[in-house]
């Protein structure tokens, strides 16, 4: 997790009582409390920080998320602006009135993970807005290392770049350098639009000094569309995986206790921030479970795995 991913898992925000004798919820307000759930989670974002964002209170919020509260539209605007997503993703409903969209959608519809991967890349290789994996010579020698905070990147990537003889790129830190702050303070002062900014001004410059690097990236990086697109274009991905209570319990070994103040919360917390993201986290090139092996035993099967995957002697 990154810092927002930890606050996420500390709020524990009071839940609404759900008391047998309320009435029947409505299935839609229910799904869309879902999905606004899912997507602040995702996005690393504590309730209060988007009740501050959308400018509605967070027991609004609150009763919103749990499928209590009928919301107008106007407030579902200033959620779906607070959460950086259209209204359309909020509602569950992609329809739009491009005619060119509407046939796109048709192509793509039921096709299979696979079948989108390769619609992707061709569609960012077609408009720019992505190498083919091919297309970017130095895509090998850059190694990115994905996953939530406490997943072992920072240990092992730094670990894994002096074994390769890479530079070792925290990429947090270098956000921090271009706005003068701590990830904190940019979140609280300036906002997530800000941050995701930063964020792929420290990627870009990264990608262009270092021909060969690890990078440990942030754990919400993958959030941001256009941030993980790029990073998928230009670098080798690992997703770095843990199994929950060691997720936690690394977080707390950090000196950070603000997780462990509601525990219950905070776990299922943790493991919303994972379902929203594993499906992007998947994307990587491998993935590697650190939760298998003790640390020394962790090195020694990563270091074997990134070496085959980028063509390296072993």
């Amino acid at each position: 997790m990154d810092a927002a991913d930890t606050s996420v898992m500390a709020s524990a925000a009071g839940r609404p009582a759900d008391p047998a004798t309320e009435e029947p919820r409505h299935p839609f307000l229910v799904s869309l409390g879902e999905r606004v759930r899912t997507l602040r989670s995702r996005r690393g974002m504590t309730r209060k920080a988007v009740a501050l964002a959308a400018d509605v209170s967070e027991r609004h919020l609150a009763n919103l998320e749990y499928g209590t509260g009928n919301a107008s539209i106007l407030v579902l605007l200033q959620v779906a602006q607070a959460l950086q997503c259209s209204l359309a993703e909020l509602l569950g409903d992609v329809s739009t009135s491009s005619p060119e969209w509407l046939l796109i959608r048709e192509l793509l519809e039921k096709r299979s993970e696979s079948d989108l991967r390769r619609a992707r890349i061709a569609i960012g290789g077609l408009l720019g807005g992505g190498a083919m994996p091919g297309d970017d010579p130095g895509r090998k020698a850059r190694i990115a290392l994905i996953g939530l905070r406490g997943a072992g990147k920072s240990t092992l990537g730094q670990r894994l770049a002096d074994d390769l003889g890479f530079a070792f790129v925290e990429l947090s830190r270098e956000i921090e350098k271009f706005a003068g702050c701590s990830i904190n303070e940019i979140h609280s002062l300036y906002g997530t639009p800000a941050y995701r900014r930063y964020e792929r001004r420290a990627l870009e410059e990264t990608i262009q000094i270092y021909p060969e690097v690890v990078i440990a990236t942030p754990g919400g990086l993958v959030s941001d569309a256009a941030n993980f697109n790029l990073l998928l274009s230009h670098c080798t991905t690992v997703w770095l995986q843990a199994d929950p209570a060691d997720h936690m319990g690394r977080v707390a070994a950090q000196g950070d206790m603000r997780p462990m103040a509601a525990s219950r919360e905070a776990m299922e917390d943790l493991k919303r921030i994972l379902a929203g993201r594993s499906a992007f986290y998947s994307k990587a090139d491998m993935s590697f479970n650190t939760s298998a092996y003790p640390l020394e035993e962790a090195f020694m099967a990563l270091r074997e795995q990134v070496r085959e995957l980028v063509d390296l002697p072993v």
